[in-house]
């Protein structure tokens, strides 16, 4: 479809300006130096837009970060409304949509909904009508949000259907602009052009984005007991359901269980015994994907456990205190599952290693002894919750 078929927008430009970067961990860190990664998409890009919208932090004001990294409350609280903190799905094989969040149930829109009702707003996903111009509709739509000053949401654009923050638009809608973690990415970031202050210019953008959400009115938010309340029982139902079968019909081991099918897909040694790098390189991509879903997960499900005290019956901290320290403990596991392949990140040496049995088998004991530190965590919140009984 043409621009010429679709609906102009005015003014034919409107970009908002001071809208913060939103990036994975090497990008954040060129751009801000004192932020924690944020390597989620959602609750990242969600932050963003909920400081644009001079929402102040939720959940606390003193979350500490590792040296020197500040935490932003408000990406802890999201991590854990929504359950991202708390996730772990392995489905059959070597599926790198292992991450995705809607996976962590049967309900793939509990995370975005969680995340909404638990700041106070309102919101809409678009999705394609059989028959209707669905390019004209969600140009004008998200013209219209960011004519009344508030950026959208989108999945995809540039990259993976991850989400990602939009700005702006110029060119009557034929460019979006706006913040993606994989705007910096080679394939990626192929003929993408940029504004002169960072954020992504892309064109020809509705073939690659997915179900667009745009930020509602605000709304009245239950209190901060309610929500924390609600949170331990989601992060409860996230760790202890074993499969999800929902949303695309095949079979994912979730939570807990995910752990168990994780470490032995590693324990296969028929799946290393290859020089297909590419075969190789695929298994490695998926497991040290699950490697950071669990040490970013649970080091902020730490946190948020640590902001809930504050807000949660006394007669809830000791518990809630010694399930965060379990997920510090898988925290730290993780590191040591990336020390046994020779350190973090991705690379020819570091896939290799992975492939030797002796490796597999010393990080397939570490995935079980990590799994044993979720379950008692969630021993742990469950007896918290039981104060309420």
């Amino acid at each position: 479809m043409t621009g010429e078929n679709l609906a102009k927008l005015t003014p034919s430009r409107v970009v908002l300006e001071g809208v913060p970067f939103v990036g994975f961990y090497d990008q954040t860190q060129q751009r801000d130096k004192a932020r924690c990664p944020e390597d989620v998409c959602f609750p990242s890009s969600m932050r963003a837009v909920l400081e644009y919208l001079g929402e102040p932090d939720w959940g606390c004001k003193h979350a500490k970060g590792r040296e020197p990294c500040r935490v932003h409350c408000t990406y802890s609280y999201l991590m854990g409304v929504t359950g991202c903190a708390f996730q772990l799905s392995w489905r059959p094989g070597w599926h790198e949509d292992n991450v995705e969040i809607m996976y962590m149930s049967d309900d793939p829109m509990a995370p975005f909904a969680r995340a909404f009702r638990s700041v106070g707003y309102g919101f809409e996903v678009l999705q394609p009508v059989e028959g209707a111009d669905n390019e004209a509709a969600w140009r004008q739509r998200i013209g219209e949000s960011i004519r009344r000053g508030v950026p959208a949401l989108a999945f995809g654009v540039i990259g993976p259907p991850e989400c990602c923050v939009v700005t702006g638009y110029d060119e009557d809608g034929d460019v979006l602009i706006g913040w993606n973690c994989f705007q910096q990415m080679p394939p990626f970031n192929a003929g993408l052009e940029y504004e002169p202050t960072g954020e992504f210019r892309k064109r020809d953008w509705f073939k690659d984005t997915q179900s667009p959400i745009i930020v509602g009115e605000k709304q009245p938010c239950p209190p901060l007991k309610e929500l924390y309340r609600d949170a331990l029982q989601w992060a409860l139902q996230v760790a202890r359901t074993p499969l999800v079968t929902r949303y695309d019909h095949a079979v994912r081991h979730n939570g807990l269980a995910a752990y168990t099918a994780w470490a032995e897909h590693l324990e296969r040694d028929s799946e290393f015994a290859t020089e297909d790098m590419a075969a190789l390189w695929q298994r490695f991509n998926v497991h040290d994907s699950a490697v950071g879903v669990v040490a970013e997960g649970r080091w902020y499900g730490g946190q948020f456990l640590m902001e809930a005290i504050e807000h949660l019956p006394y007669g809830m901290a000791e518990d809630l205190l010694r399930a965060a320290a379990c997920y510090a403990g898988e925290h730290d596991l993780m590191w040591q599952i990336w020390d046994a392949v020779g350190g973090i990140g991705r690379s020819e040496d570091r896939v290799r290693n992975l492939a030797r049995p002796e490796v597999r088998r010393k990080i397939a004991a570490l995935i079980v002894r990590a799994r044993d530190k979720d379950a008692e965590a969630a021993e742990h919140i469950e007896r918290a919750l039981s104060f309420y009984r």
